[in-house]
């Protein structure tokens, strides 16, 4: 998650420095979707919220990759890595947008199989706890 923010903030930085500016609801989607709820997710992963937190990594960098890969790689805009201008920062944006792709697919397959085994070690843990409470001629 530490790699996923570095590559963010060296992207946004390149975003500015270019510049290539974002609509209004872009905005919020990147500073919402893929700065904030990756980074509360992994927080949650440090508390008995695990699986909430793994839900919000897997859903938080699917939307990420999704949203990079098609406005980066797909689709002529601004935001086209083929359509940035000659620049300082140039190379930082194509290279940062292309590394965001690599993390935003490894949080994706990591949060995915972390939610089942959260899963099953929270069945395991609270079958352990009902049957730790029960009247011992209920075994």
């Amino acid at each position: 998650m530490i790699v996923h923010l570095a590559v963010v903030l060296w992207h946004w930085s390149a975003h500015a420095h270019v510049p290539v500016p974002l609509s209004a609801l872009k905005s919020v989607f990147v500073t919402v979707v893929i700065l904030v709820l990756p980074v509360l997710g992994a927080g949650l992963l440090w508390t008995d919220r695990k699986r909430t937190g793994a839900w919000l990594i897997v859903l938080s960098m699917f939307a990420s990759l999704v949203f990079g890969f098609v406005n980066h790689f797909m689709l002529p805009s601004p935001d086209y890595v083929l359509a940035v201008p000659p620049h300082a920062w140039r190379y930082a944006f194509v290279l940062s947008a292309g590394l965001l792709v690599v993390t935003e697919t490894i949080g994706t397959v990591l949060g995915a199989v972390a939610v089942p085994r959260w899963r099953r070690s929270m069945e395991v843990g609270t079958r352990a706890l009902v049957e730790a409470t029960e009247p011992a001629s209920a075994h």
